[in-house]
């Protein structure tokens, strides 16, 4: 006699194996079934849950047949994942079947093991381009490399204490994996923060050379194979300053002797104590269509001038300005350096107080600040040539700087796009670009999101297309008076999608993961995009899965800490790692690929019902 154990678990496997695809036997021994119509029979299936419904299947060959129904999957699936019916099927999708088994068993969602050589808290993760390696940075201020095998182990590590560093933070490589951009904070004199780039040569783990970087959350970023992004920040004022962007060449050759390894490419100016942080580029070759359409009213212009542009051979120090630079700033602090403008009324008259060094009563050095800050922004800022814009620069050429900003706060709540143009994806030419007018000292935005809250992350679909923001709304409604005093921020994380094609907001933001920290002790917490995936840490101490068609939450992943950072192998998105507090890298593997894996093996046979009580529990 079968006990009733034993019957449960051959019901799981075949109710598994259904769902899988396995044609397995019917239920041993002939069984008689009930003449039934099928319209009842099917009536009946689509008060079942999905596994009494593939288990009915294995009845006989009628129930099988009714249980494959299309109509039948769809109300299951719908039903199933809260979807609402208005979303449609995902297009590439063959059957409500399929779909439902694509949801079902390629999530990464098992956790296979916990890489522990970290010492503390571990802050990002980055795959390279063909998967075959990942870098991870922690608070111990060493980047490690991994052969992502499977078995994965560690293929090196840098300490970056030797360079002053205080930790590292964020790792990328370049587009043809022979170099590893790693960004730390570099601990200056007098104990002072500040950030600083590295390249590691991935041939023989050789330092090629440091940038440095300011702030440091600027994190920086790769332009192409050979050239990298980083910052640099003057202050102005109390609460005005200027971020300068500089193009790198990642290391030194025997062409350098006579050619620049340094190229400014965007003069920005900060108001009300914001900066540039946390800068990427877009590839508009990845597009499925080749243009991308701004709808902007500015473009930036290169600057002008001409400095020397030889470092020493390891380290590129842009932490001053040329003579040139330092000119044009000091003008730019008296409103003009005495060049004639034609602003009428109020602006004009605050020009000639400031040039006369005297302010009405009864304004505060702030306001007096704000008032410049701001004459300065709309006098002082080159405009888009209209000849460029109707000159378009050739798809192959397109690429958008993307970064977080702001104009209300210190708190990061716009993002800025720039245009990067032919002429500066190279260290060729002027160190300081294109010669500007006198009385031009800054360069615009071609286009600004404003997220309203603080963002917290950011990542693009692996098309360039889509950008996901992480973010902490602010109250509805709520004013700032104070730049230094942001508005509090909402513990839920809400992640907008925006089309970098149509710069519009997509459909509705997702929200699942939490975060506590106050506006003033925010961190970033780095998300991830593959083909169907989006993926996040949480200060809950969770990653969270969606799917980027129906914007459902399809998994919890339990870390001991907060998580910050998650990544996808970028040629298998079945693969997720995921970063965290507690010194551990987790890796997290489908049941599909861990049934493969495990072939000629014994099975789990609850694995993957396990897994689906947890998100059904999860999700209720």
């Amino acid at each position: 006699m079968v006990t009733t154990r034993e019957q449960t678990g051959n019901t799981e496997r075949r109710t598994e194996g259904c769902l899988l695809g396995h044609d397995e036997t019917m239920a041993e021994g002939p069984l008689l079934c009930l003449a039934l119509p099928d319209s009842l029979v099917l009536q009946i299936f689509e008060s079942l849950e999905f596994q009494d419904v593939l288990s009915a299947g294995l009845v006989c060959l009628q129930w099988l047949a009714v249980s494959r129904d299309e109509f039948l999957w769809q109300e299951l699936f719908y039903r199933y994942y809260g979807i609402p019916r208005a979303v449609p099927r995902h297009p590439a999708a063959v059957s409500w079947l399929g779909e439902f088994q694509r949801l079902f068993d390629s999530i990464p969602c098992v956790e296979v093991c916990a890489l522990k050589e970290h010492h503390d808290q571990v802050l990002h993760l980055s795959f390279s381009h063909s998967g075959c390696l990942f870098a991870s940075c922690s608070k111990d201020c060493t980047v490690k490399i991994w052969n992502n095998d499977l078995d994965i182990s560690l293929l090196h590590s840098s300490n970056m204490r030797e360079f002053n560093w205080g930790y590292t933070q964020f790792s990328q490589f370049n587009a043809d994996d022979t170099l590893l951009l790693v960004s730390g904070v570099y601990i200056g004199r007098h104990h002072s923060s500040s950030g600083e780039i590295a390249v590691i040569s991935l041939d023989d783990f050789t330092l090629l050379s440091r940038v440095r970087n300011k702030p440091y959350d600027v994190f920086g970023c790769w332009l192409n194979e050979s050239h990298l992004i980083s910052g640099n920040l003057h202050w102005i004022g109390n609460v005005t300053s200027c971020s300068v962007l500089w193009l790198n060449k990642a290391f030194q050759d025997v062409e350098s002797e006579n050619m620049n390894v340094v190229k400014r490419l965007f003069k920005i100016q900060n108001r009300n104590a914001s900066t540039i942080r946390t800068v990427m580029v877009a590839d508009c070759r990845r597009h499925d269509s080749p243009e991308l359409l701004l709808d902007y009213e500015e473009q930036a212009a290169a600057s002008g001038g001409q400095r020397g542009a030889r470092r020493g051979p390891l380290v590129f120090d842009l932490g001053s300005d040329s003579e040139e630079e330092e000119e044009e700033e000091r003008g730019g602090a008296a409103a003009g350096g005495g060049h004639p403008d034609p602003t009428p009324g109020l602006e004009q008259q605050l020009r000639d107080n400031i040039l006369q060094g005297c302010r009405r009563t009864g304004i505060s050095d702030k306001q007096l600040e704000a008032k410049v800050s701001a004459f300065l922004g709309k006098t002082r800022t080159r405009h888009t040539d209209p000849s460029l814009l109707s000159d378009p620069v050739g798809p192959g050429d397109k690429k958008y700087l993307i970064f977080t900003t702001g104009s209300l706060t210190y708190s990061p709540h716009q993002i800025g796009i720039m245009q990067i143009l032919p002429e500066q994806m190279t260290t060729t030419g002027p160190v300081l670009g294109k010669e500007r007018r006198s009385e031009e000292f800054f360069d615009s935005l071609d286009h600004v999101f404003d997220i309203h809250g603080h963002i917290i992350g950011m990542g693009l679909s692996p098309d360039h297309r889509y950008l996901y923001v992480n973010s902490r709304a602010w109250p509805a409604g709520c004013v700032i008076s104070d730049p230094m005093a942001p508005p509090p921020i909402a513990e839920e994380i809400d992640l907008h999608v925006f089309d970098l094609k149509t710069l519009r907001e997509e459909r509705r933001s997702l929200r699942a993961h939490r975060a506590f920290t106050p506006n003033d002790e925010c961190f970033f917490i780095f998300l991830d995009v593959s083909r169907d995936f989006v993926a996040s840490g949480a200060e809950d101490k969770h990653g969270y899965i969606w799917d980027r068609h129906y914007n459902i939450c399809l998994a919890k992943l339990q870390h001991d800490d907060v998580v910050n950072s998650v990544a996808f192998s970028p040629v298998d998105q079945e693969l997720l790692l995921t970063a965290s507090d507690d010194a551990t890298i987790k890796v997290w593997r489908s049941p599909r690929t861990l049934r493969i894996s495990q072939a000629g093996r014994p099975r789990p046979r609850r694995l993957l019902f396990n897994w689906l009580r947890n998100t059904k529990q999860s999700q209720s």
